[in-house]
């Protein structure tokens, strides 16, 4: 956007979807507020929070959202925004709005692939308790001190810390085709969150466990292999490398059960 077009720009339209809860009727109500340099989607949400009157003068409930960290590390902002998954907390107005004349207009709408709560707020307690199913944790017997942690190779390091940049946000999960209604496929998130806790010295405990899962019908058979999940990831959690990681571990876990070793 060339900064004369941003100079333009005195107004931001908000387009928000909303339902008052699950199976409710939805509707759109479109509201104006002021624009400002560098003004980002939840600023704008909030503008329109004190004062919630739509473009036809009718004053309305404010739209629910979610917001906590407002830097891109919680992920409970995260909705769909003008066709695209992301966090509403960085995303300016002058990158994703559409400038119609002095006007940036903006399309927002909640996360399908969860259940709705209100407006713009979904339920991504699934995500969690796939977090569950994978053994997402390391298992310990007390808080004592168990002395220094065994050393680790720094290309595996490497890949650790980038896994646990998640922030178990939703997008990929958003735009897996092969999350929905019907299907009971774990995720990427999940997937991600598996190879984490199975490169980690005490986490690797819990592979026995961790694999008879993942080598289920829930597990990784779900992944079409689509990488929308990669595309869209904030944090760039390397998922693809992980679910190809993942398929090669549990086929070595499966062969070596097979022949009893």
């Amino acid at each position: 956007m060339s900064a004369t077009a941003v100079a333009s720009a005195t107004k931001i339209r908000l387009k928000v979807l909303r339902q008052d809860g699950a199976g409710k009727e939805q509707r759109w109500d479109t509201f104006e507020v002021p624009y400002v340099d560098k003004i980002n989607v939840i600023s704008a949400l909030m503008l329109v929070q004190r004062k919630p009157t739509t473009t036809e003068g009718k004053n309305v409930a404010p739209p629910a959202f979610e917001a906590a960290c407002l830097e891109e590390v919680c992920g409970s902002c995260t909705m769909n925004i003008n066709g695209g998954i992301r966090q509403a907390c960085t995303a300016l107005i002058e990158e994703v709005g559409v400038l119609v004349g002095d006007t940036y207009e903006v399309t927002l709408e909640p996360m399908k692939k969860f259940p709705l709560i209100r407006d713009l707020v979904v339920d991504r307690s699934k995500m969690f308790e796939n977090l569950k199913k994978v053994r997402a944790w390391v298992p310990i017997d007390g808080s004592f001190d168990l002395g220094m942690a065994q050393p680790q190779d720094d290309h595996v390091r490497q890949l650790r810390y980038a896994l646990s940049r998640c922030m178990t946000c939703g997008c990929c999960m958003e735009a897996c085709p092969q999350i929905n209604e019907k299907s009971a496929f774990v995720g990427p998130a999940a997937l991600g969150q598996a190879l984490l806790f199975s490169t980690h010295p005490v986490g690797k405990t819990l592979d026995s466990e961790r694999y008879e899962f993942l080598t289920s019908d829930d597990g990784l058979s779900g992944c079409g292999n689509a990488q929308n999940c990669v595309k869209v990831c904030p944090k760039q959690v390397p998922l693809t490398r992980a679910i190809a990681q993942l398929n090669r571990d549990t086929t070595v876990y499966k062969v070596k059960k097979w022949l009893g070793m």
